[in-house]
């Protein structure tokens, strides 16, 4: 099959299992199960030393029943089609499950952007999207940063389309600087929403999030956001890791001396009281909280059986594999999953996508305040859907995902 990878043979395994659970309509079942478009270009870019390198690069569309599609675009040597692919499902079902008029997307160029000068990243962004500009709009997807893109590349888009348009469209893109239509409080959205989702995950286990010991793998956008929330609730932040190594201090290290050791170094390693760790042995420490908020199968068959969190969260897409599931769930470790955990920053993607459209701008407390209640919510029904049906909380957050979506459908019918 043209989308065939692990990624995204695991998303149609959860949803087959999900669709049994729910006794789907097999129809409905079938068309979930593939995407509505997906486009492949070609992006052919003037480099710095002047020759022109051909690069390739994916927009899918998994969804269209609930609203317009929306997801993050990533610049990566391993994006391919499947992945892309399976991204954009998973993006369905969380942002069905959060409540948003939105269907899934994904995209992403397989390039190496540490590699590239901004120049170069530049024209390679702009050359994509218009290459994928039949595929974008305000109502139609919208785009937003995830790895190896950030708020200067949604800027980028931005103006591309906009230079079409004859007019400024903010809407087209989220996760864009302030200056040019961004929202407050959307740096910090998936870092605070798995903030959020553990406070929920601490009352209902009944334990205090102070004085508990996290370790996060990954101290990029999202992990950094949660170790300085974690820190700042009193947890003991002992391990931190990123692609260069990790660091550990069972004492609980100082997160904001930490961030200044990056912003010096370019990596968590080296910081100063503290031992190295490699990414493998982090997580498998002893601690209470374990975030995986880097890249996906880091939790598998071969580690599940070591990881000794009494509550996993899951802040990168697709960390843990469904075998390692099935050994963790066995474990009666709490896993809160990536279409919940880390939903944060497609909620208030969705925020900016509102405020850009109306030209109306909300305060950052504001944004905070709906963001805690939308991931208060959607968890708690989650968490209440799981204990009624025993349940794990991933099959509990694809059922209402899924279902929702399913229903859309079958209100809608099927064209012609």
């Amino acid at each position: 099959m043209e989308f065939d990878s692990d990624l995204y043979r695991t998303a149609v395994r959860q949803l087959d299992a999900v669709a049994l659970g729910l006794k789907l309509d097999p129809d409905i079942h079938e068309r979930l199960r593939v995407p509505r478009r997906a486009l492949v270009v070609s992006i052919p870019t003037l480099m710095d030393d002047g020759s022109t390198r051909v690069f390739i690069g994916y927009r899918v569309h998994h969804n269209t029943t609930l609203g317009p599609t929306k997801g993050g675009l990533r610049y990566h040597p391993d994006v391919n089609l499947g992945e892309v692919t399976a991204l954009a499902m998973l993006m369905s079902w969380k942002c069905a499950l959060m409540g948003l008029p939105y269907g899934g997307a994904k995209g992403g160029v397989r390039c190496n952007p540490s590699a590239m000068s901004p120049r170069e990243l530049e024209r390679m962004t702009r050359r994509f999207t218009t290459e994928i500009i039949l595929m974008i709009g305000p109502d139609l997807d919208i785009p937003a940063p995830d790895l190896g893109t950030d708020e200067q590349t949604m800027a980028w888009i931005m103006d591309t389309y906009s230079m079409t348009q004859g007019k400024s469209v903010p809407g087209v893109v989220t996760g864009k600087p302030l200056i040019v239509g961004g929202s407050a409080g959307r740096r910090d959205a998936t870092g605070r929403g798995i903030v959020y989702a553990l406070y929920q995950a601490a009352r209902h286990l009944r334990f205090d999030l102070k004085g508990t010991r996290a370790a996060i793998q990954g101290f990029g956008n999202v992990g950094s956001v949660v170790a300085r929330l974690l820190w700042r609730e009193g947890c003991q932040v002992v391990a931190v890791s990123d692609a260069k190594g990790g660091v550990h201090n069972g004492k609980g290290l100082d997160i904001r001396e930490l961030a200044g050791h990056v912003r010096e170094t370019g990596s968590v390693a080296g910081f100063r009281d503290a031992e190295p760790l490699t990414n493998p042995e982090l997580l498998e420490l002893d601690c209470d909280l374990l975030i995986p908020a880097a890249v996906g199968g880091q939790l598998t068959e071969a580690n599940a059986d070591r990881i000794k969190a009494r509550v996993v969260a899951e802040g990168a897409n697709g960390p843990t594999t469904p075998e390692a599931d099935a050994i963790l769930a066995d474990r009666k470790i709490a896993v809160i999953p990536d279409i919940l955990a880390n939903a944060g920053g497609v909620v208030v993607s969705y925020f900016e996508w509102v405020q850009g459209l109306q030209f109306y701008f909300w305060r950052e407390s504001e944004i905070n305040t709906r963001l805690q209640e939308v991931i208060t919510r959607a968890f708690n029904q989650v968490w209440g859907l799981a204990q009624r049906d025993g349940t794990t909380l991933r099959t509990a957050a694809l059922m209402l995902g899924v279902s929702r979506i399913a229903e859309g459908k079958r209100v809608r019918g099927l064209y012609p």
